[in-house]
């Protein structure tokens, strides 16, 4: 990481999705930081890198402080791309956690050489040590366009660790929880299992066309990767700001104009998803107050609806200017796992809901993406995401409970968002989900 890197502009433009297929479906340590297909605007990433023996060392990163020099290839100027598993997390902060021992805790890869693609503008950089980004262009000049979104994958069964109706009861001893004064607001989550052999970058494929995101990826890395759809920003830091954009808030997609729109405006108006939306914001202003400096924390928007190809949601955008010397590793400790993931307050949340779920999370409700060498870092939430790991994948999916949750459409938000990443892993939600 210490070699200095260039970047040069590359002389057309390549769908992200060609480059990735043709240079590292068959990479044991890959990744594609994606804007989503067709995107208007944002950074797509597309490299290899080496599995990071210390985890510690990302930890240990300044984060960025002050504005970076000038650089044309986007804010990623090479550094670490992997995730953080949410039971490690948990863990750090106190609560009880269980692992899956399929999933690494975390993961990173260093990268040093990647294509960098800026879809607003339609140009590309290849990015790499000096005497590297030659021999990059002229591969990247033999880049062909990939087919058509791979065929639909054969027909898995999917298992699901609780039945709707054991959920059901489980939102109900969320409410009592909140009842009795342990926590205001529960973030209850569930998983779904398929056994089969699953090709990772084909499963990733169908998920991006199906709902894509700006803030999709695919991390490929030894046996496991991760592929994810995720529409939240978690942690982005740039010239010491921090910024956080939490979701909670979630509405299914109309059949026709008229009734998309009316569920758009129920979600902005629902009491429910307002106050829940509301409480998540305030946990992540006391969670960036442990590291900004005093009076710089602030809500820049607040409950505002975005609306992507499956879902409405709700979503608000929280932001501080941290304190002088803050390492990723102090941030992560002050602010991860995300309180749109937990729950309010965070620890009695998670200590509720390690009894509740009756096992790991896994790589799912952690957070992934990129970690620069400058201190710049750019952290989605693990949702709408599919974990593979030797022997098949699973699907984690919840929804925030408050006192005024109905167990029935908390069940059925459940079902809408673990829907797509399992249909593009060739399964169908169980029976009543």
């Amino acid at each position: 990481m210490s070699e200095p890197l260039v970047a040069m502009e590359l002389p057309r433009w390549a769908d992200p999705e060609s480059v990735f297929v043709s240079r590292h479906d068959r990479d044991d340590h890959a990744f594609w930081l994606d804007a989503g297909p067709d995107a208007a605007d944002g950074w797509s990433w597309i490299g290899a890198g080496e599995s990071e023996s210390d985890p510690d060392v990302v930890r240990a990163i300044a984060c960025q402080s002050v504005s970076a020099p000038p650089w044309p290839a986007g804010r990623f100027r090479g550094g670490w791309v992997g995730w953080l598993g949410y039971d490690d997390a948990a863990e750090r902060t106190g609560a009880p956690a269980r692992f899956d021992e399929r999933m690494p805790r975390q993961r990173w890869l260093r990268v040093a050489e990647f294509f960098a693609f800026d879809h607003g503008t339609g140009r590309v950089w290849a990015v790499g040590p000096a005497d590297r980004v030659g021999a990059l262009a002229e591969e990247f000049s033999r880049i062909v366009p990939v087919e058509e979104t791979p065929p639909p994958a054969a027909r898995a069964a999917a298992s699901s660790r609780h039945a709707p109706t054991e959920y059901a009861g489980l939102i109900e001893r969320c409410r009592e929880a909140i009842r009795a004064g342990d926590a205001y607001q529960l973030c209850l989550t569930t998983r779904f299992e398929v056994d089969a052999v699953v090709d990772p970058l084909d499963a990733y494929r169908r998920l991006r066309a199906a709902t894509p995101a700006h803030h999709g990826g695919l991390v490929r890395t030894g046996e496991v990767a991760l592929a994810s759809a995720s529409p939240e920003r978690f942690l982005e830091v740039d010239a010491g700001t921090v910024r956080t954009r939490p979701i909670k808030g979630t509405r299914p997609r109309g059949a026709d104009a008229e009734t998309d729109a009316a569920l758009a405006e129920e979600l902005l108006a629902n009491e429910k998803e307002r106050a829940e939306n509301v409480m998540i914001v305030d946990l992540m202003r006391n969670d960036l107050s442990r590291v900004c400096e005093a009076g710089s924390v602030g809500v820049d928007g607040l409950l505002q609806v975005e609306s992507y190809p499956a879902v409405h949601q709700l979503v608000s955008t929280v932001s501080g200017r941290l304190e002088p010397g803050v390492t990723v590793g102090d941030l992560l400790a002050a602010a991860f796992p995300a309180g749109s993931m937990t729950g309010a307050p965070k620890l009695s949340a998670m200590t509720i809901l390690h009894d509740l779920e009756g096992g790991p999370r896994g790589a799912f409700a952690g957070c992934f993406g990129w970690v620069g060498a400058d201190g710049a870092l750019d952290l989605a939430m693990v949702i709408r995401s599919i974990v593979v790991h030797p022997g098949g994948a699973y699907v984690g999916a919840g929804g925030g409970i408050t006192w005024r949750s109905d167990a029935s459409a908390e069940v059925a938000e459940v079902g809408i968002k673990a829907r797509g990443p399992l249909a593009a892993l060739g399964a169908d939600l169980p029976p009543g989900w």
